[in-house]
């Protein structure tokens, strides 16, 4: 038998022993258990029976989410299709009713859930998943596209070097997730233009997420000095890029030298109030705030982890380069899940469909934090397609009513496929594969109609 043959059979036993030995799959129970069962029952708003109840509906939001095709006509005949091989009394194929669901289906339930299941997965979490025996919060921010739409230009404005009626409304992201397993803690959105809608004063609205002893790692735009002082008062410490106007103005000469480009120096505190922060919050604020500057693999570090001897220069390093997880994180959500772009014609509808993906994302994480424990690996080194492909096609093949042995199995396959390690990978960022030769669009959808009516579209595609 070839060695990779044989380890794959000892994984499999591996899982099919852990399985056969535990009272119950602590993550996967999370799905179906009394503690999510109980927070769906107390959010549920008071409804009459209808076709598409609260839970119908959330559910097949989430299948939307989860789904290649992400219509609500796709939506509904899959429902009128269960319901014919379920030998229940036939629905309409129109999306009218369905639409209408979703619009009363509360925000703050669907956001709820997502937070509460990722908030139980990192309580799960096994200490060893931990680093140093600490748990990492990742922090990044993205942005999403909503379809032009009045109402969500007025909200959500389009970037003004576009032209009206050229651009897409544009909402800005900022996410907590847990390094460990992969799980949305939390998440604020905004507009990108105005005041309150940079990075910095969304993670301040969420930045109770964080729980005393935990570490936030992040990039450059998050190493300033009054968010710094946020973490001390909460017990968290901060792992950040330096920024890079500091940067230049470093001196390692200077401060407390723990080691070869490596020392604690005190930051003052700026002397101009920034213009979000109130008088009081600034007035209380400390006047100074020690913190650890290190040179390691080419960039400069900021921190609040001082002692060398319980984080050393290397252990930094290494944690740091955990940081691109959130961005493939994010690129999970964005791309793999399709959120790139909302099809939600509002607001509150736009704002909804952000925390159903959210939400589906996590329960995808949190079939991959269960294999992964079965398999005794870590959930990073699965790979979240794989795992979303088998998903969706055991919920296609009617295996929602699973017996133990299938849902070991399950896990078997899930854990089956891992992701490269690959430390220190650098992508260009373009494509080799050249678009269709179609000009971009240049002038409002309605006058270019009117112009391909009069005179037809053009000869030649430059």
């Amino acid at each position: 038998m070839h060695p990779n043959q044989r380890a794959g059979l000892h994984q499999q036993q591996r899982v099919r022993r852990y399985a056969a030995d535990s009272d119950s799959y602590a993550f996967f129970n999370l799905l179906t258990g009394p503690q999510l069962l109980g927070q769906v029952e107390s959010l549920l708003p008071e409804h009459r029976e209808r076709l598409f109840p609260p839970t119908e509906t959330l559910s097949m939001f989430l299948a939307q989410a989860l789904s290649a095709d992400r219509s609500c006509q796709q939506a509904v005949d899959d429902a009128a299709i269960k319901r014919l091989m379920g030998a229940l009394p036939l629905c309409s194929t129109h999306t009218g009713a369905y639409c209408r669901a979703r619009q009363r289906l509360p925000l703050e339930m669907v956001a709820t859930l997502a937070r509460h299941t990722g908030y139980v997965m990192a309580e799960c979490t096994p200490q060893t998943w931990h680093w140093r025996g600490r748990a990492v919060r990742l922090v990044d921010g993205a942005t999403v596209a909503l379809p032009d739409t009045p109402e969500n230009q007025e909200l959500y404005p389009q970037p003004g070097s576009q032209q009206p009626g050229l651009g897409f409304p544009l909402c800005r992201l900022v996410g907590i997730i847990c390094l460990a397993s992969g799980a949305v803690l939390n998440a604020a959105m905004g507009p990108c233009q105005g005041k309150g809608s940079d990075e910095q004063s969304l993670l301040r609205s969420i930045l109770d997420t964080l729980a005393d002893g935990d570490i936030l790692l992040g990039d450059a735009f998050y190493a300033t000095y009054f968010l710094l002082c946020a973490l001390r008062e909460r017990g968290v410490d901060g792992v950040f890029e330096q920024q890079g106007s500091r940067r230049r103005s470093t001196d390692f000469r200077r401060g407390e030298r723990l080691g070869a480009r490596d020392h604690v120096i005190e930051l003052r505190k700026p002397k101009l109030k920034p213009a979000w922060m109130s008088q009081v919050e600034y007035d209380r604020a400390p006047q100074a705030l020690k913190v650890r500057e290190l040179h390691t693999g080419g960039k400069i570090l900021m921190t609040t982890l001082l002692c060398p001897k319980q984080t050393p220069k290397a252990a930094l390093k290494a944690l740091y380069q955990e940081r691109w997880h959130v961005e493939l994180d994010l690129r999970n959500i964005k791309t793999t899940l399709g959120m790139e772009r909302l099809s939600c014609l509002t607001p509150a509808m736009a704002e909804k469909e952000i925390w159903v993906y959210l939400l589906a994302y996590n329960l995808i994480r949190l079939l991959m934090a269960q294999a992964a424990l079965l398999a005794d690996i870590l959930p990073r080194q699965l790979s979240f397609k794989h795992t979303l492909q088998l998903w969706i096609a055991w919920r296609q093949n009617g295996a929602g009513r699973y017996d133990e042995s299938q849902l070991a199995t399950l896990f078997i396959l899930i854990a089956q496929q891992r992701v490269g390690n690959r430390p220190g990978r650098i992508e260009p960022r373009a494509m080799k594969q050249r678009p269709k030769p179609f000009p971009l669009l240049t002038k409002q959808r309605q006058i270019a109609r009117e112009e391909v009516r009069k005179n037809g579209h053009p000869k030649k595609i430059k």
